[in-house]
């Protein structure tokens, strides 16, 4: 049998196993991120946790097994070098035109409307554009397509046409900006009423505008949205996952997630922090809308601890968790695989793997609220100043939790799929490149399984936060 017909075969393997899964979950509905405060969908579980846990983290277990059992380096590597490239200049050129214009113009109409428009959340053309159209539908074209947020970034046009550079920016300080941004912005996008007052909206929206614009303005556009502004990193690193690539020479289409294999992804230490938060964020904001959560939040709050350094310490004390779990496997990894490669350089190789995973997990949170509330946006958009009193929202069906749990399983197999392809890239001996990857493999059964458990909870509504 051939090496790609034993692929075939095995694949089919896993898919059974997906659909084994699919059926233990009978009757799971993923929890929306009603953090958000948009949408409040919840699920139920139809049958014992603890099976429907152990059935999900044994899809990433068996997985992982078959994807070992593929050791031919001509199959693996077919994988990753299999590209169709294409010239696109002036396709991109227009594009670029046509998309800076819709950028511009989308942040021009959310701080107008904003300040002039309806202020309750499903109302607000603003909000809705925010949330709907960029937190969730953008990102999901971003690692589904590929990435259009170079072409929309608003700030970045406007920064090209300022006076900039007037410092050099330091390499030590990687995109550790963008790290800590993004982190603040997950704790007040949780603790101010972004999502039921629009014009709080437009106070961050401004505040972020004048920050990036500034940083901008002190180094240089390119390097500024290429380290230091979270929302460009963001797209970026989601963008690695997208079979639409942009190259030097134009497009290039890849197999879904082939470019996570490439060593030009994670390229410092700062840039895997960043790709641990886009994994615990997720993870965060389902926890703090489930009972676990909420009663962990009430305990803390009782020992007298304000509410607001309780979700800032939860939100940061996860992040050392993950942070510490990520740099011990890297470290077992060269243990386990006997290699003078360093453990950073390991850490930096298995990084983009989990791209896949907040991929995953990303769509799980958020595909359901995106056609739920779509709707309204539509609605909204349509009457930005006078919208309809009730604006149209999806109600979602019953087997609707089966997409969002098979897009987490999915984007755990990719995963581990990419972290077997790595090891072979890495190490030239066969059983040396199987033993590299356990260490990885365990923390993904095992942010498997606590993904699962949190779309499997239900949902409710986070504590001591503005409705």
């Amino acid at each position: 049998m051939s090496g790609r017909r034993a692929l075939l075969r095995r694949t089919g393997i896993l898919s059974a196993f997906v659909l084994v899964a699919l059926a233990v979950g009978a009757g799971i509905v993923a929890a929306s991120n009603v953090a958000v405060g948009l949408s409040e969908q919840s699920g139920e579980t139809a049958v014992p946790t603890w099976l429907y846990l152990a059935t999900g983290g044994g899809v990433i277990g068996a997985s992982a097994l078959m994807t070992m059992l593929v050791t031919d380096r001509d199959v693996i590597g077919s994988f990753h070098d299999d590209t169709v490239g294409f010239p696109a200049e002036r396709l991109q050129a227009a594009g670029s035109l046509l998309l800076g214009t819709l950028g511009i113009g989308a942040l021009v109409f959310i701080v107008v409307v904003g300040l002039v428009g309806p202020q309750l959340g499903n109302f607000s053309a603003a909000v809705l554009l925010t949330f709907v159209g960029g937190r969730a539908l953008l990102t999901i074209v971003a690692y589904t397509v590929g990435n259009p947020w170079r072409a929309l970034n608003p700030w970045r046009r406007i920064a090209v046409f300022l006076p900039n550079g007037y410092a050099t920016y330091p390499a030590w300080l990687g995109s550790w900006p963008a790290v800590g941004a993004l982190l603040a912005l997950i704790w007040l996008e949780l603790l101010l009423p972004l999502s039921s007052s629009a014009r709080a909206l437009v106070v961050v929206v401004l505040a972020y505008s004048a920050f990036t614009i500034g940083g901008a303005v002190v180094f240089s556009p390119e390097t500024w949205f290429r380290r230091g502004d979270p929302i460009s990193v963001w797209f970026h690193l989601y963008g690695a996952v997208a079979p639409l690539q942009r190259t030097q020479d134009g497009l290039e289409v890849r197999y879904p997630g082939s470019r996570l294999g490439d060593d030009d992804v994670v390229t410092d230490v700062s840039l895997v922090a960043f790709v641990l938060v886009l994994v615990w964020e997720l993870t965060y904001s389902g926890f703090i809308v489930t009972e676990p959560g909420v009663r962990t939040v009430e305990l803390l709050v009782a020992l007298g601890i304000p509410p607001q350094i309780v979700y800032l310490g939860l939100l940061l004390a996860g992040f050392a968790l993950f942070w510490t779990v990520y740099w011990t496997a890297a470290a077992r990894t060269r243990e386990r695989a006997e290699t003078y490669l360093s453990r950073r350089y390991l850490a930096l190789r298995f990084a983009p793997p989990l791209l896949a995973i907040a991929a995953g997990y990303h769509f799980a949170h958020y595909i359901g609220f995106s056609i739920s509330l779509w709707p309204s946006l539509v609605d909204t958009m349509a009457a930005p100043l006078n919208p309809p009193e009730n604006p149209t929202q999806y109600v979602l069906t019953s087997w609707f939790g089966y997409v969002e749990i098979a897009g987490i399983l999915l984007g755990h197999i990719l995963a581990v799929w990419i972290t077997h392809a790595v090891s072979f890239e890495l190490f030239p001996g066969k059983l040396q490149a199987i033993r590299s990857q356990y260490p990885f493999i365990v923390v993904m059964i095992f942010f498997t399984m606590v993904s699962l458990y949190l779309v499997s909870v239900p949902a409710t509504e986070p504590v001591y936060v503005p409705g």
